[in-house]
């Protein structure tokens, strides 16, 4: 059995989006819904941990509130997909190779939506982070690895914290060639984000000096400052050809 646990501040949205479709699923599953609309938690690190030490299930599934799983399937083909994956540490629906290409990914987001990546993915693809909005973690690893509130203290990059730490055990991250539907576009870049960023490169530097996200590369050798230069420099000429691609 699948837990899927969800921490959430909008309960419009999570009714709109996540538990709509959750409720047409083939199979069951437990649901653990975390609350913080009174802003309870100040880290999703934490409240995830709170979350999945509630999980009863051989998986972990960790959603965000405005995902849509597009099929009533999807929980059922996630399971089986997930027992035929050899060393699974985390597996998620979008993440970043071990080199500087696009994301790999067959996801939607955005509204209207739109496919994130060029990718077709067919089968589950070796990758070194996964994405936040929808990844899976095996109980057995959870209960001797949980996310790490110091590193990521906000609200940003803690699967990509905990995708370098289960690489460094050992274990495989995995992107799955499923379909969901994400509202958010995603891209939240503050100062917060680089902070922990620059925690990221401290902690994991030694074993990935190439850090590598669904909203940027970071490199352990080379100064902050010239990358948060580079990476807003290429986001806003990506949407500059978002935009004389509507033209």
């Amino acid at each position: 059995m699948i837990s899927v646990v969800c921490v959430f501040n909008n309960r419009k949205i999570l009714d709109e989006c996540l538990l709509k479709s959750l409720e047409d699923q083939e199979v069951e599953y437990e649901l653990i819904l975390v609350d913080n609309t009174q802003n309870r938690y100040k880290s999703a690190a934490e409240a995830l941990n709170y979350g999945g030490g509630k999980a009863q299930g051989e998986y972990i599934m960790f959603a965000h509130q405005d995902v849509d799983l597009c099929s009533s399937s999807f929980i059922r083909e996630l399971e089986e997909c997930l027992d035929s994956l050899p060393g699974l540490g985390l597996a998620g629906v979008a993440g970043m190779p071990f080199d500087q290409a696009d994301v790999i990914t067959n996801m939607l987001h955005g509204d209207p939506p739109k496919e994130v990546s060029p990718y077709n993915l067919k089968r589950p693809t070796r990758v070194q982070t996964v994405d936040e909005c929808l990844f899976v973690i095996p109980s057995a690893r959870f209960t001797q690895l949980s996310f790490d509130p110091e590193v990521t203290p906000g609200w940003h990059l803690y699967a990509v914290d905990y995708s370098l730490s289960i690489i460094t055990q050992g274990f495989a991250v995995y992107v799955l060639p499923f379909t969901i539907y994400h509202k958010s576009i995603g891209y939240s870049i503050s100062r917060e984000y680089y902070q922990t960023v620059v925690q990221l490169l401290e902690k994991h530097g030694d074993h990935h000096p190439q850090i590598h996200t669904t909203m940027g590369h970071w490199d352990a050798r080379k100064p902050m400052f010239t990358q948060k230069i580079k990476q807003q420099l290429d986001w806003n000429i990506s949407k500059l050809k978002e935009f004389l691609n509507r033209e």
